[in-house]
């Protein structure tokens, strides 16, 4: 597979422009034709199979730019070296990177050019020995020699490669920025070059020491260069603003634990999920030349052959979306579970569009209208708001449900319950729960609390749970998505 595109294409999920793996196989097929060679022609014709959008159009635009931009690194700092008469001179904006001079006289320079680059983490250097100008010996590492050429392209072309050896890409957070910086110096035969610095260093020969002085300079320089370059391709391929790592916390977090402030982050999560789910689960399923046969249909349909049997016809299972009845404790130690869990049945309208919402603390009431009147968040809002308060006794609202609706439960309901089962010591009313266990298909009791505090105190679960036909743990957002994509795929 291209690794090139695959990175290209890995940059362009992070920046949010979904590409599905058909789209991938489509772009490898368009590079195969359009090849590498031409840049605008290769933007051209990943923008025809890639976006989608005018958003991630501008987004594969930026992105692209970003990717495919040969920078060659920077060449002010770095010093020139004459091939002629062996003497030294001054680089293109080199002022004060020549070794001809002290180090002081260096750093005045290059305050006096303006130059960005000041290895300041390396100051000791101003107490080195000037050796003035004069003739120097020539590496022997191929660093070191390539460092010496001047050749700006070649680096960038070997850092670029080195990069590519340490799998630049997969850099995740910017606290391995030094790290990548490191494994690509490396990569790059830093070990040869330090040696080389060493021995050259401590040699008696003058020309030996010039070489040793100048090679230190030009290596912090390219550590300076790479730090710059893992920067650029962190921006690209990282999650450089912590959202995706924020929203991955939020996913394994406990409900009650979030704070407000990210409530608005929690809902784009949670609408992202139910988007997953629906796409998902909203897909025709083919029948095709699988089953059980259909004897009538298949003769009806092949009269016309004269007895002759050439369409054969399959039985097919019609999918009955389920009625789904959510009862939810919305007291103060659950609110916030019920917020999140009434937020994502009603994002699933597509697959479970049957859905009857119902809130309680001591008595109960459904609240479908306000979900089918108000937006999304204003209905569970003016919900919690309504019914969040009292004192909460479970029996009074399995009374409350069975008279207002008891008799429309049938073998396709599905009921969730969601609470902690906390009745304050009052009648459990477990006969009632017994007639909807009966008369539902499947009953789902989600309890926010974990299991080893379900029988403590006044909870009632041990009781509850005899007429239930699943009882989980549910108080994070992958707890309620791992539980309702179970409870699609049993529907269909």
């Amino acid at each position: 597979m291209d690794r090139t595109l695959t990175s290209f294409i890995a940059a362009l999920r992070n920046a949010d422009v979904r590409i599905s793996t058909a789209e991938t196989l489509d772009a490898m097929s368009a590079v195969e034709l359009c090849g590498y060679r031409n840049r605008e022609f290769l933007k051209d014709t990943l923008a025809l199979v890639l976006p989608k959008t005018p958003d991630e159009k501008y987004t594969f635009d930026e992105t692209f730019d970003q990717f495919f931009a040969f920078e060659d690194v920077k060449g002010e700092s770095v010093v020139t070296v004459s091939d002629g008469d062996g003497e030294e001179a001054e680089g293109e904006g080199g002022a004060g990177q020549g070794q001809g001079g002290a180090e002081g006289e260096g750093t005045e320079g290059r305050k006096g050019g303006g130059k960005k680059k000041k290895f300041s983490a390396f100051e000791e250097q101003q107490d080195e020995e000037d050796l003035g100008p004069g003739e120097m010996a020539q590496p022997r590492s191929t660093l070191g020699k390539l460092l010496m050429q001047d050749s700006r392209v070649e680096l960038t072309v070997n850092m670029a490669a080195a990069a590519k050896e340490v799998s630049l890409e997969e850099i995740q957070v910017f606290t391995q920025k030094g790290l990548y910086t490191r494994k690509i110096m490396e990569e790059m035969g830093l070990a040869d070059l330090q040696q080389e610095i060493s021995v050259v260093r401590q040699s008696p020969s003058i020309p030996d020491r010039r070489l040793g002085q100048e090679l230190k300079k030009r290596r912090e320089w390219l550590r300076e260069q790479v730090r710059d370059y893992v920067e650029k391709q962190f921006l690209l391929h990282a999650d450089a603003t912590g959202k995706k790592l924020r929203e991955e916390l939020l996913r394994k977090v406990k409900l009650s634990n979030v704070e407000h402030r990210n409530f608005r982050l929690v809902q784009e999560v949670v609408f992202r999920m139910a988007k997953r789910l629906v796409a998902l689960h909203s897909r025709r399923k083919k029948v095709f030349k699988r089953g059980q046969l259909h004897v009538s249909r298949t003769l009806r349909h092949n009269m016309s052959y004269d007895g002759s049997i050439f369409d054969l016809h399959w039985k097919s299972v019609k999918i009955d979306r389920p009625k789904v009845f959510a009862i939810c404790d919305v007291s103060g130690s659950v609110a916030n579970y019920a917020r999140f869990m009434l937020m994502f049945l009603y994002s699933l309208e597509e697959v479970m569009p049957k859905v009857r919402s119902f809130a309680f603390s001591s008595d109960l009431a459904e609240v479908t209208d306000l979900f089918e009147r108000n937006k999304l968040e204003d209905a569970i809002a003016k919900t919690l708001r309504d019914y969040s308060g009292g004192s909460t006794d479970y029996g009074q609202a399995f009374e409350d449900f069975r008279n207002k609706c008891l008799d429309e439960i049938d073998n396709r309901t599905t009921i969730i319950i969601l609470g902690d089962a906390r009745n304050n010591y009052g009648d459990p009313r477990t006969e009632i729960l017994k007639e909807m266990y009966d008369r539902s298909k499947r009953l789902i009791w989600l309890n926010p609390e974990s299991r080893n505090t379900w029988n403590v105190g006044d909870a009632e679960m041990r009781k509850y749970s005899a007429y239930v036909h699943q009882a989980e743990e549910c108080n994070s957002l992958t707890h309620l998505e791992r539980i309702v994509g179970n409870l699609l795929r049993t529907i269909q």
